[in-house]
């Protein structure tokens, strides 16, 4: 069973590798194509706006069409955005190219992990998890040493262009071992819901982006953001009138994925400041190079890919609640630990909590990811993989802005430029939100999703099953 996540992973590894190592290429980009830095920032909301767009259409499209099938129109997909991106000769088309990888990397994720839970037992599904759950911790770590590296000693266009081998492999290899048996579910597609869903997490996404990284005045993130609420608001009226919407949220009534969904967001709201702080701190306050700073957080894949090999058996002696709970809050203490750092402190020390930090990160996503299908039947799949990948987009969003916002209100207090201080409280502010994420989890039952875990506790209370 490790073939079909490995298979899958690749083509995750070069949507998540690829959605970080054009951060450290923009100066070079941005000079070549004649724009500014600040400005080419649009063409990373661009990518995040069709994920938030075309996300919640992936599962009715794999439904329709079969996720063996789309999920390969989706490295097709990336593979014409990325090409588009190396010829990419003005800011208009360098966006415009931005935005055709994101509506690939829209299907890719969703439907990789559709297409693992429907071959996967679900007693080995936390093991095919952690296979599939390494790319995404892999690709933010090495993406800016990689894309400073190409971006110092070849050309910027190679961070584009190094796509299109591994989309051509990933072609082959899911051509070759997926299982082309695939169900089909004819009902409609939600065309109102379609476009309030969109508005809504386009909105939200563009607001989060524009706060964090402010390529054009910040009050059209915060309009854009309540553009979304208020869309989303018009959304569940509508989703409780319609018999097929295209995100259902009855999908909450399930308390497995209800706790999966809400402690897993929280967590990310954290991590998801972690590309985002820690090559600034490293860089600005460190006085270390792009290059150095990536190398310097490469050691957190390390840990990542180590614990692949304890995820199963540590599930299974401890299972879902208990583990996922330990796990959240260590690594939301090793996020807070990156507030005590300044130059002065050992190299090694800093890397080692990093790999420790990476270890246990990749520890809870690999549960999380699990915990999501522990509940949901075949027939809603599709849904579930679909609201997971939106809850996971608008919460890495989310934590680049929280850390981006707790940046920005640290130096105005003091009134100059960033300065090591105010990364310290960055961190401690994410820290203290991720830490959150421990609270659902402590709510279950010990033996909550252990058809899945393999845990063999005794249950001490059996939850009412509940439907949809």
């Amino acid at each position: 069973m490790r073939i079909i996540p490995l298979v899958l992973a690749v083509a995750l590894f070069m949507e998540n590798m690829d959605s970080t190592v054009i951060a450290t290429s923009l100066p070079a980009i941005a000079a070549d194509i004649g724009a500014e830095p600040i400005s080419l920032k649009l063409a990373l909301t661009a990518y995040f706006v069709a994920l938030a767009i075309f996300i919640p259409l992936s599962g009715w499209m794999a439904d329709r069409f079969g996720a063996k099938n789309i999920f390969r129109v989706a490295i097709v997909v990336f593979m014409a955005g990325s090409i588009c991106c190396a010829f990419s000769d003005s800011l208009l088309t360098f966006v415009l190219s931005r935005f055709l990888q994101g509506i690939g990397g829209s299907m890719m994720t969703p439907v990789a992990r559709l297409v693992l839970v429907r071959a996967t037992p679900r007693n080995e599904l936390v093991s095919a998890m952690a296979w599939l759950t390494i790319p995404a911790l892999i690709g933010p770590i090495t993406g800016p040493p990689l894309g400073g590296f190409l971006t110092t000693y070849l050309s910027w266009h190679w961070i584009f262009w190094i796509n299109i081998p591994i989309g051509l492999i990933g072609l082959v290899l899911v051509t070759k071992y997926l299982n082309a048996a695939d169900g089909r579910n004819e009902r409609p597609v939600d065309v109102p819901g379609l476009i309030l869903s969109a508005i809504t997490f386009a909105g939200i996404m563009f607001g989060f982006s524009v706060i964090s990284l402010p390529a054009i005045p910040t009050v059209a993130g915060y309009g854009s953001i309540v553009v979304g609420v208020i869309a989303g608001l018009l959304y569940l009226r509508h989703a409780k009138r319609t018999p097929f919407p295209i995100l259902d949220p009855r999908m909450f009534r399930l308390p497995l994925f209800r706790n999966a969904i809400i402690g897993g967001s929280l967590f990310r709201i954290g991590i998801g400041a972690f590309p985002f702080l820690m090559p600034l701190m490293l860089q600005l306050t460190f006085g270390l190079t792009p290059f150095e700073s990536g190398l310097t957080t490469f050691i957190a894949a390390i840990g990542a890919i180590l614990s692949k090999f304890g995820a199963e058996k540590l599930y299974a002696a401890f299972g879902f609640p208990r583990t996922l709970m330990v796990t959240a809050l260590l690594g939301c203490t090793f996020l807070a630990i990156n507030g005590f750092f300044t130059p002065a402190v050992p190299h090694w020390l800093l890397m080692g909590s990093l790999l420790f930090g990476g270890l246990t990160r990749s520890f809870f996503f690999t549960g999380v990811n699990a915990l999501v299908f522990a509940d949901v039947d075949e027939a809603h799949a599709s849904q579930a993989t679909a609201i997971n990948a939106v809850s996971q987009q608008l919460s890495v969003a989310a934590g680049v802005a929280v850390a981006g916002g707790a940046l920005e209100i640290a130096s105005n207090m003091h009134g100059g430029e960033l300065v090591l201080a105010d990364f310290h409280i960055a961190w401690f502010v994410v820290a203290a939100v991720a830490i959150c994420s421990a609270i659902p989890f402590m709510r279950l039952p010990p033996d909550a999703g252990s058809d899945v875990s393999g845990h063999k506790a005794k249950p001490i209370a059996k939850p009412v099953p509940a439907t949809l």
